[in-house]
């Protein structure tokens, strides 16, 4: 079947999208919750449950980062990642329906990305950051090739525009 392939592609980048625009929820609503609260004391329990060596350099380092958010920042980082997880809804709603004008979106919301990917690699260099950075890349090549291959094949001007 000549479509699978690109089918199974877009459902499996769609579903990652709305992997992420899920996981952006979720710490919208935590950091939301987390307003009128102690941040500090809030963390001390999540580590005590979690049973997590109060010692840690990553928990001490988040800590850390916890301690300096105030209610402001606690409204901005909610207030953002509630657009970027509706951009990921968009997107992987988009390609799970498979639609075209969800491709080229992708592509350039990815792709607007890889910059500061980039310079977040050059400023400290650890594999998340660089395995972030080769998933995009990725994605953003595999919609380029999926559009050039569906635009090069006859009769593809009247499925592209059914596509949405």
């Amino acid at each position: 079947m000549p479509g699978t392939h690109s089918q199974r592609g877009l459902l499996l980048i769609g579903a990652f999208k709305l992997f992420k625009s899920a996981t952006l929820i979720a710490v919208g609503i935590g950091a939301l919750r987390l307003l009128h609260k102690d941040i500090a004391a809030e963390a001390a329990n999540w580590i005590d449950s979690l049973d997590l060596d109060p010692n840690n350099p990553y928990v001490v380092r988040l800590l850390e980062k916890l301690s300096a958010l105030d209610p402001h920042k606690l409204k901005a980082l909610g207030a953002g990642t509630f657009v970027y997880a509706a951009i990921y809804l968009v997107e992987g709603v988009g390609l799970v329906l498979r639609k075209r004008w969800a491709e080229y979106v992708t592509i350039i919301s990815t792709a607007g990305f890889i910059p500061l990917e980039a310079y977040e690699i050059a400023k400290k260099v650890n594999f998340l950051r660089i395995a972030v950075l080769l998933v995009n890349v990725a994605i953003v090549v595999y919609l380029i090739w999926d559009l050039r291959r569906a635009s090069g094949t006859p009769g593809s001007q009247q499925t592209t525009a059914s596509h949405g």
